[in-house]
């Protein structure tokens, strides 16, 4: 039996000729699935490339945003990190205003290891108060013309209580208050004064107290935090190793530790703080003092 075919007549108008194509049915066929396949691929790629346009669109959005975002997070930073320096500050003077006119007095106990957190609310929520004070009784708070000093308070009279010992030996590269910050090279509240001296120098407390922190934070590398008392605690940072541990009791003098440059550091020196109730005050008062009584 002969196999089904079609017969297609070609005819030529210039010759006037006609010619004769037989296709058989299966050729039709082959050439039916070959042109669905074909379309079928042609509109699998049209559609691919729609979507790698549109991950590529969503990509650059997502990069754009991404950008914004990163640029807002450090402007963030920014302003975040200038509210700490200003807060730093405001602390420090409120701090020492209100001691000095005796709108805020020490503590009556000699320790007072608190919850950390609860502190730093603390703290907080007594500056705020401060300044509340110090803003309604700006008239009272007139600075003498021999500038501040603080009040005389019980346990604060025996040398061995006060923070006046000079932590190392050495030279003062940095101070206490605004500066320019050696990395940004832009201007910071420093909350301490810089001591440099020989790195791995002993390092030793500046008064009788109890060690209520021994570890690393941001910026201070290695710190040690002693608690001297009546809302008196001192700050040791940059220390290459320290050798004691939290809860142990100090007498003046003891060593703590050892120079170095951990944290933010530019060279082997201490970060040395004064803080009382949480606000940074100038440790050279204390400093003066015994490099006089000395």
């Amino acid at each position: 039996m002969k196999p089904a075919a079609y017969t297609f007549f070609v005819a030529s108008s210039r010759k006037g000729t006609f010619r004769k194509i037989v296709v058989p049915v299966y050729v039709l066929h082959l050439l039916a699935i070959l042109a669905v396949v074909g379309g079928i691929t042609v509109l699998a790629a049209a559609g691919s490339y729609t979507r790698m346009l549109w991950k590529v669109g969503n990509y650059n959005a997502l990069r754009r945003q991404q950008d914004t975002l990163k640029h807002n997070y450090e402007q963030l930073q920014s302003t975040v990190q200038d509210t700490n320096q200003r807060l730093n500050s405001l602390q420090s003077l409120a701090t020492e205003v209100a001691m000095t006119y005796g709108f805020m007095r020490f503590r009556q106990s000699p320790f007072g290891l608190e919850n950390a957190s609860a502190s730093s609310n603390a703290g907080y929520e007594q500056s705020i108060a401060q300044f509340n004070f110090l803003e309604k009784n700006v008239t009272s708070a007139a600075l003498p013309a021999g500038g501040l000093r603080l009040l005389e308070v019980p346990g604060l009279g025996d040398l061995n209580s006060t923070p006046s010992l000079w932590p190392v030996i050495g030279h003062l590269t940095g101070t206490f208050g605004q500066r320019m910050d050696p990395f940004s090279g832009e201007g910071a509240f420093h909350t301490g004064v810089d001591i440099s001296s020989q790195y791995g120098d002993a390092v030793r407390v500046a008064a009788d107290g109890v060690v209520i922190e021994a570890n690393e934070r941001a910026g201070y590398g290695r710190l040690v935090v002693v608690d001297h008392g009546y809302g008196l605690t001192t700050f040791y940072g940059h220390l290459s190793s320290f050798n004691v541990l939290a809860g142990q009791q100090l007498h003046r003098g003891d060593t703590i530790g050892n120079v170095g440059v951990s944290g933010r550091s530019t060279g082997p020196h201490v970060h040395y703080e004064v803080r009382i109730n949480g606000a940074p005050v100038n440790p050279m008062r204390y400093l003066r003092q015994a490099a006089s009584a000395d």
